[in-house]
């Protein structure tokens, strides 16, 4: 595959500003779902869907697509609303999120809502999912790429590791998996739950090609997805270093809101925050 040609940065990061502003309005309308990892994850779903991944939003049953895991199912409102803005379905459908025979359950449901690749909530299972598919594009002879995306809380789960030894036994070179690397889970750090660390030399040692990164680096991002493709002969994993809640002050960092959802002046708050929120080359154009 021929790397594509790239969006403007600028454009990306303005457009990852307001899929986290509809992740507050759509989890503020539900009264229930999961912020932190939701607003962590934006710029690799961003990266991907605007970037990387081939796919037809018009057309989700395209058999040449690229096809993409959740793994970490909570997350959903990240990917619902990516979906919604690269034109699945209407964008005004995200305020039925979690409401009864909404099509945008809770955990992702495939039989409801088109261009799921699967149905996903037990956590462990996507990247053993991720490998029979790509395993399968490998018997049909066909070019797609698998990626997936786990929790890092989630690779606590012993089927992540079965899952890495098999793609590393089988070179899975057209599969990526991506950690969001926000170094939290339900009951704490990670580092206190179960130690993760050394995450890279974990998976380098399973015989993955390993790749770190500023996960809300939208450059970061786009070229490591460039990286993974030119990958030959091991599957890739990248690691993406964000933060739990990133954009909204008082989620940042924070456990608490790995699943609870902002309402009344929590909204308002969080959503004046992103609108005065600066770009990273904002920033840097005003240190300079």
């Amino acid at each position: 595959m021929e790397e594509k040609k790239r969006p403007d940065i600028k454009k990306l990061e303005k457009e990852a500003t307001e899929i986290r502003k509809d992740i507050i309005k759509m989890l503020g309308e539900a009264g229930s779902g999961h912020p932190g990892g939701s607003l962590s994850s934006v710029e690799i779903l961003t990266g991907l869907y605007y970037y990387k991944m081939r796919h037809e939003p018009k057309k989700p049953d395209w058999p040449d697509r690229d096809r993409f895991i959740l793994s970490k199912g909570h997350i959903c409102p990240a990917l619902y609303t990516v979906m919604a803005r690269c034109g699945y379905f209407p964008k005004e459908e995200l305020m039925t999120l979690r409401k009864l025979h909404s099509r945008l359950q809770g955990h992702p449901h495939m039989l409801y809502l088109p261009g799921l690749e699967t149905s996903c909530g037990s956590l462990g299972q996507g990247l053993s999912i991720a490998n029979g598919i790509a395993l399968g594009a490998r018997l049909d002879r066909k070019d797609y790429r698998v990626y997936c995306l786990l929790g890092d809380g989630e690779t606590d789960e012993g089927q992540v590791w079965e899952a890495a030894m098999t793609a590393s036994h089988y070179k899975l070179d057209n599969l990526c998996a991506i950690i969001d690397r926000n170094r939290l889970q339900i009951d704490g750090f990670t580092e206190d739950v179960m130690k993760l660390e050394s995450v890279k030399e974990r998976w380098a040692s399973f015989g993955w090609h390993v790749i770190e990164i500023d996960g809300h680096s939208i450059k970061e991002v786009m070229d490591a997805y460039d990286e993974a493709e030119r990958t030959k002969g091991k599957p890739t994993m990248i690691i993406a270093h964000t933060i739990k809640g990133k954009g909204v002050s008082f989620m940042e960092d924070k456990a608490e809101w790995h699943g609870v959802a902002p309402k009344g002046e929590q909204i308002e708050l969080a959503l004046k925050e992103l609108n005065m929120k600066p770009t990273k080359e904002q920033l840097e154009e005003a240190e300079a």
